[in-house]
């Protein structure tokens, strides 16, 4: 058995592993900022004399 390639082997697989952990936590800082501004859009374009009633023809 190589200890050492072995050695090596476990260190890339760590550092894969932390790289895919780093790329989601990213990714999901982004979506929690994409979601905070939709909501703030939302909330500026809030109309609240608009739905009030239904016009309906039968």
């Amino acid at each position: 058995m190589d200890i050492p390639a072995l050695s090596v082997a476990m260190s890339h697989s760590k550092l894969k592993i932390d790289v895919g952990i780093s790329v989601l936590k990213m990714a999901q800082d982004h979506a929690a900022q994409q979601s905070q501004q939709m909501v703030q859009m939302m909330a500026q374009s809030v109309q609240p004399h608009l739905g009030g009633t239904l016009d309906l023809k039968v």
